[in-house]
């Protein structure tokens, strides 16, 4: 197969989205959250999931794992795709965010220049400063997870910069 056959060249005038992962780990009761680091352009000082870019020679779930292991050095297993959200930015490229569950083989951690590393109570994540969407779609990919789904969902943002999150009904 030769890349024009996936009919690029016909598409630029269409909507792009750049592929990006978002990774929870869990180890009995907690999920694993980096407080991201001060010299961070998105979200310093926030608690996040671990995740990033997908390079042109992985696929998700690959991007998912590298992502993980360059994050916290935390060996895993079990990972799972448990959502697919499209994040309207207001621009003609957008982000598709794959949002992973993996169970932690051991709770030893590496430092990395991302932030510093925390186990949370699942419980208590109400306590921290969360980047805005995670207090929202952990829950439900751990909801998701029970019953071995995979939930979906739009996010844009009103004039005031508010994050607008939409979740179709699935049949």
């Amino acid at each position: 197969m030769h890349p024009e056959d996936q009919g690029v060249q016909y598409s630029k005038h269409r909507y792009h989205v750049i592929p990006r992962v978002l990774c929870f780990v869990l180890h009995r009761d907690r999920v694993l959250l980096i407080k991201r680091a001060a010299t961070k352009r998105l979200w310093p000082h926030r608690y996040n999931g671990l995740g990033g870019h997908v390079e042109p020679d992985e696929d998700v779930y690959t991007a998912a794992v590298r992502e993980i292991q360059e994050e916290s050095g935390v060996p895993v297993t079990n990972v799972r795709l448990r959502g697919v959200i499209n994040i309207h930015t207001g621009d003609p490229v957008g982000v598709m965010l794959f949002v992973f569950l993996g169970d932690a083989l051991t709770t030893t951690t590496v430092a990395s220049e991302e932030g510093t590393l925390e186990w949370i109570p699942i419980e208590q994540l109400s306590e921290y400063d969360l980047v805005e969407d995670v207090a929202v779609i952990l829950p439900r990919a751990l909801e998701e997870d029970a019953r071995g789904g995979i939930f979906f969902a739009h996010y844009e943002f009103d004039a005031e910069g508010n994050l607008i999150i939409t979740w179709p009904v699935v049949k």
